[in-house]
């Protein structure tokens, strides 16, 4: 979401996308682990290679979108006084 949407919505929807938000990092939580338990596999299996890159690179890309989407939307809750 852009900046501009995240301030547009009500309270309420942005109650609904901080729970949404909540789901969505359990499950980039998740998906982390079982990256990196492929990239430890991998490595230990074969060594490091071109497609033990990929786990790594995957990994990175969760954990950016995740922060700055986070931030984003901490920051408007926390102007308008909600939890």
């Amino acid at each position: 979401m852009e900046q501009k949407k995240i301030a547009e919505l009500t309270d309420e929807e942005l109650l609904q996308e901080a729970k949404k938000m909540k789901s969505s990092a359990m499950i980039n939580a998740v998906l982390i682990g079982f990256l990196i338990g492929i990239l430890i596999f991998s490595i230990v299996k074969s060594g490091i290679g071109f497609f033990t890159l990929i786990p790594l690179f995957l990994v990175y890309k969760f954990i950016n979108k995740s922060k700055y989407d986070e931030k984003e939307l901490k920051n408007v809750l926390k102007e308008r006084n909600l939890k």
